[in-house]
């Protein structure tokens, strides 16, 4: 995580906590670090999801941020837009706080192929993922 803080309230009056960031990296021209409030000020979409938890049993949420799309293409990644066969050539890899990973093709979220509606849901908190790295070389999980 960064070295961005945010004053927390507490009994005890102010402390200084670090602010969640997730960090965009990879094949990327600007790669960055985005805050709750960076997110905040994309457009944003909802999604309701329905899963089943251990502990709790059926849960109903709904989601609302960015989507994936939006953000990663205002970062720039390493591919000309024009040339519409080297886009799904660019994976992407999302690290989760807790260890679990993902990786999605760029066909899967562009518009001009699956078009999935992935959100970046970070209404309140988006400390559950880490990073997301778009890179036209990723091999494995480092």
């Amino acid at each position: 995580m960064s070295q961005s803080l945010a004053a927390a309230s507490t009994a005890a009056g102010t402390v200084a906590v670090p602010m969640a960031e997730l960090t965009l990296a990879g094949d990327l021209a600007r790669p960055s670090r985005l805050t709750v409030p960076d997110l905040l000020a994309w457009p944003r979409r909802e999604a309701d999801a329905s899963f089943e938890c251990v502990t709790s049993g059926v849960r109903h949420h709904r989601f609302t941020g960015p989507l994936l799309y939006d953000v990663l293409s205002a970062a720039e990644p390493g591919f000309d837009p024009a040339r519409r066969k080297d886009r799904p050539r660019f994976p992407i890899a999302v690290a989760g706080a807790d260890g679990h990973h993902a990786l999605l093709s760029w066909a899967e979220i562009d518009p001009d192929f699956g078009c999935a509606p992935v959100l970046l849901r970070g209404a309140r908190h988006i400390s559950w993922i880490d990073a997301i790295r778009v890179d036209e070389g990723y091999r494995a999980w480092a």
